[in-house]
């Protein structure tokens, strides 16, 4: 676009631009069209519109970009501050992970006593059951006492398996010097 485009108020712009309003004609009023009188003939000579380019930007609008020279100190500080910031990041993602698992941690623990519970139930239930299916056969005496020696061999035999992991557990702990005493 011209100077004397611009000064009779023939723009390139879109519809909506700003930049369309024309400026006064001669006589001070403002000519209908957005086109004033003494600029149809320059108009015509004006490029086409291209409605994808957008217009060229105005004088005042044509200043040189600023030139960024950072300084190494600036460049460091910059690092600096983002290394801050993703520390602060990280930190506020494991505190949320934490509590997350905590919570998740503490509903699984809920879970496992209950289960623990309704578990010991039901072998009271089977004692008791067995204890009624034998009392037929070998009296309710016999039957209590071939149930509570068969729940007491089981518990010995659970114990001493648990009594072989716990030691196995406490050799991978002991030192050198400690499983050599042993």
């Amino acid at each position: 676009m011209t100077d004397e485009e611009r000064q009779a108020g023939v723009t390139t712009g879109s519809y909506n631009d700003p930049g369309r309003r024309a400026s006064p004609d001669q006589s001070g009023a403002a000519p209908s069209g957005g086109v004033t009188t003494a600029s149809r003939e320059s108009f015509a000579e004006a490029e086409p519109v291209n409605p994808v380019t957008p217009p060229e930007p105005r004088d005042e609008e044509l200043s040189p970009e600023p030139q960024f020279e950072e300084t190494l100190i600036e460049e460091i500080s910059n690092l600096a501050n983002d290394g801050v910031a993703y520390v602060q990041a990280e930190t506020a993602f494991q505190k949320t992970r934490a509590t997350l698992a905590g919570k998740s941690a503490g509903m699984a623990t809920a879970y496992l006593v209950v289960a623990l519970v309704t578990f010991h139930i039901a072998l009271l239930a089977l004692a008791v059951g067995l204890v009624i299916a034998l009392t037929p056969l070998i009296t309710v005496w016999g039957a209590i006492v071939v149930v509570v020696g068969a729940l007491l061999l089981l518990t010995a035999w659970l114990a001493f398996k648990a009594k072989k992991l716990a030691d196995r557990i406490s050799a991978l702990f002991k030192s050198n010097d400690e499983r050599g005493q042993t």
